[in-house]
């Protein structure tokens, strides 16, 4: 696995490729941004904009959502996948955070994730870019990112993967290092076909260069 020096060259050259990384979720306030990455799993960032468009002009505060029926709510979210779960879990959210938390939503991460649909995963993305406060959100594009840099073993679990990240990245720099993650992961090292061959990371990394080698058989 690569060590505390070597990962801070790499996010490094990813903050080079993609200075501006940034949460690509629309919102203005805390509350629309739970309801954002609520809506986010196993969707694009660009799906979920399209539909919180028209979703924040209709729903603006947490009663709202509360104030018309689940299959409303379904319907207005219906071009999201797993919109019949997520619909309800919005309004369990909303029910809990009007009644325990005066309608705001908490800071702490622990008690993000005992809201309905609410994982460490979103909780991570709420607290640090709502609040300021450095976490490391491990989505798929981390996860992949980290696994084949061998930032972390290939073996471990997200929560593995997000304690190796917080080791060797420096706590000021958690939350500008999981974005710029997400971007290099999202344009750069994709899923299917990464772009390996004009990665400034390759010489560095074990999977890249894998990759390239079964390219010139």
């Amino acid at each position: 696995m690569l060590n505390h020096s070597q990962v801070q060259f790499c996010i490094d050259k990813m903050g080079e490729m993609f200075p501006e990384a940034h949460c690509e979720l629309n919102h203005s306030n805390p509350f629309e941004l739970v309801i954002a990455v609520l809506l986010s799993a196993q969707c694009t960032d660009a799906l979920v904009n399209k539909v919180t468009k028209g979703l924040f002009e209709k729903y603006k505060t947490p009663q709202d959502y509360l104030d018309v029926t689940l299959e409303e709510l379904q319907n207005d979210i219906k071009s999201i996948g797993l919109f019949r779960n997520k619909a309800k879990n919005i309004q369990g959210l909303c029910r809990i955070v009007l009644e325990q938390y005066d309608g705001k939503i908490p800071s702490d991460r622990d008690i993000l994730i005992e809201l309905p649909g609410v994982g460490r995963k979103t909780a991570n993305v709420v607290i640090s870019v709502a609040f300021g406060i450095p976490a490391i959100a491990v989505d798929t594009h981390v996860e992949r990112v980290s696994k084949r840099l061998a930032f972390c073993r290939w073996k471990d679990s997200v929560l593995e993967v997000e304690k190796s990240l917080m080791k060797k990245i420096p706590k000021e720099k958690w939350s500008v290092a999981h974005h710029r993650m997400i971007f290099f992961g999202r344009y750069h090292c994709k899923a299917q076909n990464p772009q390996c061959e004009k990665c400034p990371l390759l010489d560095i990394c074990r999977e890249g260069k894998k990759r390239m080698k079964g390219k010139m058989k």
